[in-house]
Formats: C-alpha cells, structure tokens, sequence
C-alpha cells in the first residue's frame, strides 16, 4: 500500500522511476548488492503499517488521548510538523547525495537514531505512567523525520546496489518484500497478541505470548518492539553487502550550497513544459490527499467504528493482500483508457469511497441508513466484523486500496507521455520532490477540519478538497494519453 520506492539515477539530483530504468538499461539479474538494497525495505515498511497506520496510532488518538477527536486532531498536528520539516529539508538532502558521496554513514546514523526511538514507544502506557502523551508524539515526530531521510538515502543507492539493468528489479523486489513483511507482521501479531483470549480455535494460542496484557494495552504496544526489530535485522545486509559510493571530499555545507543549486536548475528546465508541469502541480494535491487517506483510516476506525486492535490487524492483513491487485488494475486502465483517464477515474472513485466513509458509523450506514446492531444477529460467528456497518466500512476501505495503489503505478505513466525522453531526468527529480512538496497539507486540513467540527469526519472530509483540486487540475492537461508523446510541448 505504499508507493514504489524513486530510485536516483542520470546524474546528480536526478531521479525515475523503476519502469524508466528498465528502458534505459534492460533488465539483470540481481546481485547480492542488489538484493540487500531491497531487503531493507522490506525491514523498514512494518514501521508504517504496524505503527503509523493500523496498530499504534489509533491506539494513542482512542486509548492514551482517550478522546478520538481531541486524538486525531493532535495526531495531525504531528504530521503536520512533520510534513513541514521534511519539505524544508527532504529536497536539499535529495539533491545533494552526489556531492556528500558515501551514503552508508548516513543511513547508519538515521536507523540507530530509529531502532531505539521506535522501540521506546513500548512504555507509551494508556495511564501515562510511562511515556507522557507529549513525549510520544515527540518520539513519532523524531522517527517519521528519520523515516523520510532513510527513504532518501536509500533510493540514492539503489542504482550503485543493483546498476540500471537490474534497478528496475530491485525496486519491484523491493515493493514486494515491503507489502510481504508487512502482512507477515500483522498476521504474527494478530496470531500471537490480538486473537487469543478471543477465539477457540486450535491454532491460536491460549493467551497473549509472553504473558502480554490487554488491559494495559501491551498487544498495541508491542508492536514498536516488532517494527523496531525488523528494521534493525533488515537493516544488516544492506551495510554488509551493498556498495557505497566513493569519498568525495567536498564539505557539508558546499554540497548542500551546489545541491540547491541543482534544484533551481531542474526547476528552470521543467518550467517550461506547461503541460508537464500542470499535471505536477496537479499531482502534489491529489497524492497528499490518497496518503493522508491512508494514514487517517485506521484513526478513523478506531474513533467512529470502534474498532479495537483485532479489526485494525485483521483489515490491515486483507487490505494489503487486496492493494497488490491495485497495481494491476492501474496497468489494465493505462492500457485501456490512457493515463491521464485512468487517474482521473481511480481520484474519482476514492472521492466517492471516501465519502461512503464518511457516512458511517456503528448505528448508520451512508448517511441515511439506521442500524439497530440490537434489533440483528451477529453476520457470522467470528471475533470481528459481525455488523452490517463494520463490514461495509471495511469494504469501502478495500475498495480505497485498489484505486489508491492503482493511483501510484497511474501517475508515474502519465509523467512519461507528458514528458520528452531527453529529461526524464528533471522531470522525475521534480515528480520526487513534489511527493514531499506538500506533505503538511493533508494533516494540516485533518487538522483544521477536525478543530473545527468538532468531529473526527469532519476533520477526514477535508482530505476530499485535496482530491478534488488535483482531480480538477488534469482537466487542464493536454496529453498522457496511451501513446508515448514523441515531444512535449514547450511554453504551455
């Protein structure tokens, strides 16, 4: 459920996209190099499910802050923060990898700041007796911002770990081992925290392993030590077996001073392609927006639905084995409809899933239906989803992860019909930096939203403006058809 890694290539401060260096270079077969770089995305991504998204942070906004609205507007406010911080650094350091050299130092330093921060969120107790609520949303803002920085430095390696033949492999491999790791760890977790006690089936263990608590919420908790541990195992072998970039020599401060440099040129050099250029501006709104959909969900889930830890893992188990079908739809629509209709219809129908979103709740189904749970019987006799309404919003959140990962493969495609092939290049190096260029907005609107209403749907409703400029905006594209474009249109 998360965007494919960009991988640096054609020079300083330039970046594509895994299809991109397939063209460029064919394909290889990936050396140890190659598949270190990609395990440790798979040992980073737990992080983003078990924490950001389905376990931890709905536990801080329902259980620690106790108020899922007063939780959803702080949890928000830190990802506002960091949005702003990221955007104010993410580019400079982006763009200035090439002159700074040797990467390995760096990612070294962003994962010992991350393996013990991500861990200590464990004594982030519900009675506050541990971690005070202030001191957790710090410990998250320190890690989301190493988070990124890891991110950057990772794909900076790629095309030295595994050359432009075999880059577009490992950044698949990559993007599986990823989403792989992530179910492995919600079904784990789910197996061996959240289903016993509940269940009596033979499979699943009596009680919690290691004797956890749930009334203190330790099956919730315990999940910063899963993630922490697999991003410090899978970070091992991309320090052992993957190659670093030579010593450059050139100080700090001048390679950020030239990296800058490089930013106004890549700008300089897109600006001119109006149609390209509208279509990224474009992209910003309605990218920030799929995001801020998916880190919002589960917040949402557990405030409005409910929802406890079980539903969380079970939808985010189900959900990421359904997310890998989203890229194959966006294939199937590229080749059918073109790109640029092909995201028009997948932003389309996340407004209208959002919105089906909105209007749930555990008494009311889209807005207008009354459900009395009292008046039916359980759906099925299992721990979870056995309301109308539950079940419902777990679908519409299924239908989310198709078009919201068929949107991802989509807008890449579009940028390689809107762009001549000579700057790719740019091009993609501005398609990288527009990922980070609003980062704030959708929390900073979930924000304001949720201020505002008093409520955690209003709060989640303004995440559709963001859906709906963007969606405006590529009605003033002209291009991203089927066909590869043999030239851009300069000064548009």
């Amino acid at each position: 459920m998360t965007e494919p890694p960009i991988a640096e290539a054609l020079g300083p401060a330039s970046v594509a996209s895994g299809p991109i260096e397939a063209d460029l270079g064919g394909n290889a077969k990936l050396n140890r190099g190659g598949f270190s770089w990609s395990i440790f995305e798979g040992g980073r991504d737990p992080y983003v499910i078990l924490v950001t998204i389905f376990v931890f942070m709905p536990y801080v906004s329902a259980s620690m802050v106790g108020d899922p609205v007063k939780g959803q507007e702080m949890i928000s406010g830190l990802q506002q923060y960091v949005g702003w911080t990221v955007f104010a650094t993410g580019p400079f350091l982006g763009a200035s990898i090439d002159k700074l050299g040797p990467r390995k130092t760096w990612l070294a330093a962003t994962v010992i700041g991350m393996v013990p921060l991500i861990g200590a969120l464990w004594f982030a107790k519900p009675d506050l007796s541990g971690l005070s609520i202030m001191a957790t949303l710090g410990i998250l803002y320190c890690v989301n911002v190493l988070f990124a920085w890891s991110e950057i430095l990772h794909n900076s390696m790629l095309i030295r770990a595994a050359g432009l033949k075999g880059a577009h492999s490992a950044s698949g491999l990559a993007l599986s081992l990823g989403n792989a790791a992530s179910v492995v760890a919600l079904a784990f977790t789910a197996w061996a925290f959240a289903l016993p006690g509940k269940v009596g089936w033979a499979w699943v263990p009596a009680h919690p392993l290691f004797g956890l608590s749930a009334e203190s919420h330790e099956p919730e908790r315990v999940v910063a030590i899963l993630a922490s541990i697999t991003l410090a195992v899978g970070s091992i072998p991309i320090f052992l077996f993957t190659p670093d970039a030579p010593k450059t020599g050139v100080p700090m401060l001048r390679a950020l001073k030239e990296g800058a440099a490089d930013l106004w040129t890549m700008l300089t050099t897109v600006r001119r392609y109006g149609d390209a250029m509208i279509y990224l501006i474009s992209r910003m709104f309605f990218f920030d927006g799929m995001n801020g959909v998916l880190f919002f969900y589960g917040v949402l889930a557990a405030g409005v639905m409910k929802w406890g830890p079980l539903d969380l893992l079970v939808g985010g188990i189900i959900g990421s084995i359904i997310a890998t079908f989203g890229g194959q739809v966006g294939r199937w629509l590229d080749h059918n409809m073109g790109p640029k209709n092909a995201l028009r219809l997948e932003i389309f129908m996340t407004i209208i899933a959002l919105t089906g979103l909105l209007g749930m709740a555990p008494d009311k189904i889209l807005y207008f239906w009354h459900y009395d749970a009292a008046a039916h019987a359980p759906l099925w006799g299992g721990p979870v989803y056995r309301t109308l309404p539950s079940l419902i919003f777990l679908m519409i959140g299924f239908t989310n992860s198709i078009f919201i990962t068929a949107q991802y493969a989509s807008a890449r495609t579009a940028l390689t019909r809107l762009t001549p092939p000579a700057r790719t290049g740019a091009f993609f190096g501005i398609y990288g930096l527009s990922g980070v260029a609003t980062a704030w907005l959708a929390p900073g609107l979930v924000n304001i939203g949720t201020r505002v209403t008093h409520s955690q749907q209003g709060g989640f409703a303004s995440i559709i403006v963001l859906l709906v400029v963007g969606l405006i905006g590529l009605f003033f594209v002209k291009g991203g058809g089927r066909d590869l474009a043999p030239e851009a249109v300069v000064g548009r």
